[in-house]
């Protein structure tokens, strides 16, 4: 097995950003998802359309696309990305509906581009993002809400292909 490295750090240890002018442009994709964990009557508050600060699940849906374009301005080593594609979609999870009996809002980010490099920071900063929204927007009723699971699902494209989160952490 050959020894992996990590890309952002040069022979001295230093960080850096990736050079890929060499890399072929291909079509790429990444899912994220992520989950924000609140009281019942939270949510209720949520699905009814009577928050204070407006529709709660477009706002973070907006916010998610929003930040998917954002990314290279706040992780450091990102390269900026000409983004074809970004989608967010957040779903209310009622009880029963999770083994672990927790309500609140499931949201799902679905990001493409086609370039020399993947996409899979952006998919979890819109994740990250859009359950960031949801707290902003309900944090005067429920500052108790817990944000969790903001995990890549699946990438595809690029020189390693397909990766998939049933295959595990490799």
């Amino acid at each position: 097995m050959a020894e992996q490295q990590l890309t952002h750090i040069d022979e001295a240890g230093d960080v850096r950003m990736v050079d890929v002018s060499q890399k072929a442009d291909t079509e790429r994709v990444a899912v994220a998802e992520g989950f924000i964990a609140m009281r019942p009557e939270t949510l209720e508050l949520i699905t009814s359309g009577a928050a204070a600060k407006g529709d709660v699940l477009a706002c973070a849906r907006v916010a998610g696309v929003m930040a998917a374009k954002k990314t290279s301005e706040l992780i450091p080593m990102c390269h900026p990305l000409n983004i074809t594609k970004a989608k967010v979609s957040c779903e209310p999870v009622r009880e029963g509906q999770r083994e672990d009996g927790l309500v609140g809002i499931h949201v799902v980010t679905t990001c493409g581009v086609t370039g020399k490099t993947g996409i899979e920071m952006e998919a979890l900063t819109a994740a990250s993002v859009a359950c960031l929204t949801v707290y902003d927007m309900c944090k005067a009723v429920d500052r108790g809400m817990e944000i969790m699971d903001v995990r890549l699902l699946k990438k595809d494209g690029g020189k390693t292909g397909l990766w998939e989160r049933s295959q595990g952490c490799e």
